[in-house]
């Protein structure tokens, strides 16, 4: 039996996180910005565990995925320090989007967690590449 490594895990990990932005786009042209607000974040999220998995550490809640990503790779100096707001700000939409019955998801608000999401998944390619 062949069994993977760390760097399979983090490979596969950046799949599921363009794989999700595909769909959010999708969602997003569909007009379904709930949907695409939910797929846009989850895009974030795999990208940053993909980034995790290369040190082959992993948390049970997103939460502290997050706060270990922003505190080791965004204060790190990995990654651009404006990236931590957005992406707390893909988390607090998406939240609204699944659990607030009465948020009212704009095509403004959606089109700018796409673009929050496609970042993520480029700058976290570029990382994956050179390390």
């Amino acid at each position: 039996m062949d069994v993977g490594n760390f760097k399979d895990v983090s490979k596969y990990r950046f799949e599921q996180a363009e794989d999700d932005l595909d769909t959010a786009k999708l969602l997003l042209e569909a007009e379904k910005y709930k949907a695409a607000n939910n797929r846009a974040y989850y895009a974030c999220f795999h990208a940053i565990d993909a980034v995790l998995a290369l040190e082959e550490i992993a948390f049970k809640k997103h939460k502290d995925t997050l706060a270990y990503f922003n505190r080791q790779y965004v204060h790190g100096g990995d990654f651009p320090d404006e990236l931590g707001h957005k992406i707390a700000q893909l988390q607090v939409i998406r939240h609204k989007s699944d659990y607030d019955t009465f948020y009212v998801a704009s095509k403004k608000i959606t089109e700018m967690q796409v673009q929050t999401a496609e970042e993520v998944i480029s700058l976290v390619g570029k990382y994956l590449q050179d390390n």
